[in-house]
């Protein structure tokens, strides 16, 4: 029976325009030095706005207004398929990355449950290990964290599958951060992990600080908060924040 999709080959037609249209602007260059401006001005066109949007939906994951984050989501949310789980699921994700509990917890209660919910174990366990976390429910969340990096790994190019890698081990190595039993090898994992996505920047960043204080190095949790925002009563990093700092002191 015909699967409705597009031949393999097609998905492979875009890079291999794109060589060929590389292989041609070198043959260009080399015959007349004089074609490198126009071609690397047609680059910068092309290349350049998609650049810019994706620095600003780095600054904004960063920002840490997670009202404005899902804002930014919803036309990609009205558009998934089976909205009746997956929207609110992608609203807790965002709500326990900021630290927003309640509010996660809402979203979750609001998720049809299916077999769509079924089939997004990852990202469920993703969210919950976050919550589990920041509830102080540590155990609960070493476990799902456990689960979690035992799960097959998508089927996706080396990049993604690399980046879903590590942000898994990143998330055991917050939940050892704050269980206080973090192991060799976890500041490395955590500072990897926050700058691999910036949506858990700092549910990673905050996990490093506690590393620092449980290894008598306090006087790194500065700059590792450094350029934090200002986090609002909502957010469970708005206790950490001033905990942590008070230890310096």
């Amino acid at each position: 029976m015909a699967s409705g999709r597009p031949p393999r080959v097609f998905a492979f037609l875009p890079i291999a325009l794109s060589a060929l249209g590389a292989v041609l602007a070198a043959q260009l260059i080399g015959r007349d030095p004089r074609f490198a401006l126009p071609f690397v001005g047609l680059a910068a066109l092309l290349l350049v706005p998609a650049l810019v949007s994706r620095w600003r939906m780095r600054r904004l994951l960063m920002s840490g207004d997670v009202e404005r984050v899902i804002g930014t989501w919803e036309g990609s949310i009205e558009r998934v398929a089976h909205k009746e789980t997956m929207a609110p699921l992608l609203q807790a994700t965002a709500y326990a990355s900021y630290g927003w509990v309640e509010a996660a917890r809402r979203a979750l209660d609001r998720a049809v449950k299916g077999p769509a919910w079924d089939a997004a174990i990852e990202q469920r366990l993703f969210v919950e290990t976050l919550l589990d976390t920041f509830e102080g429910e540590r155990a609960a969340a070493l476990r799902k964290a456990e689960v979690l990096e035992t799960l097959p790994v998508p089927a996706a190019g080396p990049l993604a599958r690399r980046r879903v890698t590590l942000l898994r081990r990143g998330l055991a190595a917050l939940a050892r951060a704050y269980a206080h039993a973090s192991i060799d090898g976890d500041a490395s994992l955590l500072a990897k992990a926050a700058s691999a996505s910036p949506l858990v920047h700092w549910a990673m960043r905050y996990a490093s600080a506690i590393v620092a204080v449980d290894r008598g190095c306090a006087g790194e949790v500065p700059m590792l908060l450094a350029g934090a925002p200002p986090w609002p009563v909502e957010s469970a990093f708005h206790t950490y924040h001033e905990e942590l700092l008070s230890l310096v002191q």
